[in-house]
């Protein structure tokens, strides 16, 4: 199985960079004046199945920030419904063009064998929203079981979690422009954050590179993201089977009821030691 690639893209490389260089007219007052700036890059991404004996099969165009995409293709298929065991993947490499050039905005995965996509879903996905596409309100809700009953996580760590997910958001500090998702311990260690324009994106980023390291479900781990919670947020996390989700804003109605089908915790407006904890307050410990 291919390896994802770095997030970090060297100068030079012919992989586009996550970050744009720009010139803007910055106005201070009455002081006006030409200056650089950095722009997070958004470019779409075509993901693409690829079943033995057949040719690559366009599954879903995404809006993203390049880099990680591999574990992008790979989380978007796992939320998806479509991918569930590593041994199924066989392959995960950009698309290679009839003259021999890489195509960084194409991404195929190599299947070990035929799945059944069900109806036919036409997947087109802005940065803003990962629903955006699909083509009826059932195609919404993913399958997937309640989480299981996960850690008890205290107050206190909750608390230090936006602190250390800012402090880890580097292309954040350059453009103002990107979300984050970050994977905790119960004990508020960072395990894995990923960054991009779309918050869905930034999760499945997280999801895929737990798939292709053999660590789903993350049945212990602790989501922050770094803005609100949509339903699709929690429905992500719920296949991935994470049990406490944490949001430095507000969630959604309709995500706060999926939270309480699936059995997850929900925490909105964690900032400094105050929180709204939603769903799942079993598992703090808001004493602590």
């Amino acid at each position: 199985m291919s390896v994802p690639e770095s997030g970090v893209i060297e100068p030079g490389a012919p992989v586009r960079r996550p970050v744009t260089s720009a010139r803007v007219v910055a106005v201070d007052g009455t002081q006006v004046r030409e200056r650089p700036d950095r722009l997070v890059t958004e470019e779409p991404m075509e993901i693409r199945l690829r079943f033995p004996g057949a040719e690559p099969e366009a599954l879903a165009v995404t809006m993203r920030t390049p880099g990680h995409d591999f574990e992008l293709a790979v989380g978007f298929c796992v939320t998806e419904g479509l991918l569930s065991e590593p041994a199924s993947l066989a392959e995960v490499a950009y698309c290679v063009g009839e003259a021999g050039e890489q195509h960084y905005n194409v991404v195929t995965l190599r299947l070990r064998h035929a799945i059944d996509l069900g109806p036919r879903r036409s997947f087109a996905v802005n940065a803003s929203c990962g629903l955006c596409g699909k083509t009826a309100i059932d195609d919404v809700a993913v399958a997937c079981e309640p989480v299981g009953p996960g850690p008890r996580v205290s107050r206190s760590v909750l608390a230090g979690l936006p602190r250390l997910l800012r402090d880890s958001q580097l292309l954040f500090d350059e453009t103002g422009g990107l979300h984050a998702a970050a994977c905790f311990t119960p004990e508020g260690e960072l395990a894995v954050l990923r960054e991009d324009i779309g918050r869905h994106n930034a999760l499945d980023k997280v999801v895929g590179n737990a798939f292709l390291e053999g660590t789903l479900p993350l049945s212990t781990s602790v989501l922050l993201v770094s803005g609100r919670i949509s339903f699709e947020i929690v429905q992500k996390a719920a296949v991935a089977g994470i049990p406490v989700l944490c949001a430095v804003s507000a969630p959604s109605s309709l995500a706060v009821a999926a939270a309480q089908q699936f059995g997850q915790t929900v925490v909105g407006f964690l900032r400094d030691d105050r929180m709204n904890v939603y769903a799942g307050a079993e598992r703090l410990d808001l004493d602590a």
